[in-house]
């Protein structure tokens, strides 16, 4: 009984010390299920507390590794994208805009080792979008949001792709 008390007791050390060091978050649990009420509150809590000039508010919807579906509520039109090892689905849950693919970005910049932002796309293809349109962006297309009607409201997977 004391060696399993102390194993026990060394386990939570152990977590809390990871826990507390810095620039390392622990990892998130599995969600593997969000109500529809619950997606309403998130919405609403999204318009709440979006900061005025903050492009996209972003919340977990589902999470097994290594997929995270998202809700993605944009006001303002944010940077442009490109994610070159993983395509990106959207689901359109309300609201609409243009959505533009392909082009070059514009003042690209690298904001991790697997992506890269823009403040903008030349070229490339404008496609409006509404509420229920369900597309893909494959990986290493750049993307972006261009417009938006009012606000639009997403859920987002990306989705690694096998090399």
């Amino acid at each position: 009984m004391r060696a399993k008390l102390t194993s026990l007791a060394l386990m939570l050390i152990t977590a809390a010390a990871v826990a507390q060091q810095p620039g390392k978050q622990a990892p998130q649990p599995d969600k593997t299920y969000t109500s529809a009420k619950e997606v309403v509150a998130m919405m609403a809590k999204a318009k709440s507390e979006r900061k005025q000039d903050q492009a996209n508010f972003i919340q977990a919807l589902l999470r097994l590794a290594p997929y995270t579906a998202n809700l993605e509520y944009r006001a303002v039109v944010g940077p442009a994208a490109t994610h070159e090892k993983e395509a990106e689905m959207f689901f359109v849950m309300d609201g609409g805009g243009t959505l533009v693919t392909g082009g070059k970005l514009v003042g690209e910049t690298r904001t991790n080792a697997e992506n890269l932002s823009g403040t903008a796309i030349n070229g490339g293809k404008s496609q409006a979008v509404a509420k229920g349109d369900f597309f893909i962006v494959p990986e290493n297309t750049p993307h972006w949001f261009s417009k938006l009607d009012g606000t639009l409201v997403l859920m987002s997977l990306h989705v690694p792709r096998p090399r």
